[in-house]
């Protein structure tokens, strides 16, 4: 199935990011872990490329793995910027040929010293008319409500995207954001600029506090004053952050169904029990 089709449902859709193994001596205990995850029955689950597509190579296994076994449709990762032509071809063969469908278009990350002209793709738009001429997939890329870290400022940022949306991309999902009123800003700003696609709200639910220091290291996400205070006083016990960081997480996702967000993707950490008390939380807002 569609994941265009599914976010359009009259239903609230809740999805799952997982990730695959940086090892293969590590593939046993993360497919694990995703497999829980893919038991609670999420509308989809996605499965990363990991960094510069160091794992690439497990993505279609695991995603085939999570639809032939669990009917959990999911959304494989393809990130382009360091992968010549031939291999994007060959990663989007290997999808067809275990039935994923669906896909996220990334440009991903400039690895260091890397000369961005000499790549076969410096855009995810590139990325996106690739895969829309190589067969029936269904195609969603990425956005950043607080405009992405090397864009000038927030206009060059939402041009970038509507030149995405042109290109043929049906969705996209947000970076994560813990200000809710920051994304509601971003849609209106989005429509405004002829972006009418559905925008899938990206949740990270913050269950220790060292996670802070690699957010703000990958976003730069604004962290609200409120936010902060739970982290400040929660972060040194385990137990009770976990508790604070799931319900602050819940009341982001409630909040946004409240507000007629139609789906919203949580970066689960390959964490089956933050997947599974988020599910909890929300089973009758979501059924």
């Amino acid at each position: 199935m569609k994941i265009i089709d599914i976010i359009k449902s009259p239903k609230p859709t809740l999805s799952f990011e997982v990730f695959p193994p940086k090892t293969s001596q590590n593939f046993e205990s993360v497919r694990m872990a995703i497999e829980e995850i893919a038991e609670l029955e999420p509308d989809f689950m996605s499965v990363t490329y990991g960094a510069g597509g160091g794992t690439s190579d497990f993505t279609a296994d695991i995603a085939a793995g999570i639809q032939d076994k669990y009917g959990v449709p999911a959304l494989a990762h393809m990130t382009c910027v360091s992968s010549p032509r031939t291999q994007v071809r060959r990663v989007t063969d290997t999808l067809k040929d275990k039935g994923i469908t669906n896909v996220l278009a990334l440009r991903g990350d400039i690895p260091e010293g890397f000369d961005l002209s000499t790549a076969d793709y410096r855009y995810a738009s590139e990325l996106i008319r690739e895969i829309r001429e190589r067969g029936d997939f269904c195609i969603g890329g990425a956005c950043y409500p607080e405009a992405h870290p090397e864009s000038k400022d927030s206009f060059a940022d939402l041009a970038r995207l509507k030149e995405k949306a042109d290109s043929g991309c049906e969705f996209f999902t947000t970076q994560m954001f813990f200000d809710n009123a920051i994304l509601y800003n971003f849609i209106y700003r989005a429509r405004a600029a002829g972006i009418s696609v559905p925008i899938v709200a990206g949740i990270m639910p913050v269950t220790n506090a060292a996670q802070i220091k690699r957010i703000m290291a990958i976003s730069g996400a604004a962290l609200p004053q409120h936010f902060v205070r739970i982290v400040d006083r929660y972060g040194s016990n385990p137990k009770a952050m976990m508790q604070a960081g799931i319900a602050y997480a819940t009341a982001q996702i409630i909040d946004l169904f409240a507000n007629g967000v139609p789906a919203v993707h949580v970066y689960s950490m390959n964490k089956p029990e933050i997947a599974r008390l988020i599910m909890e939380n929300v089973s009758h807002i979501i059924r």
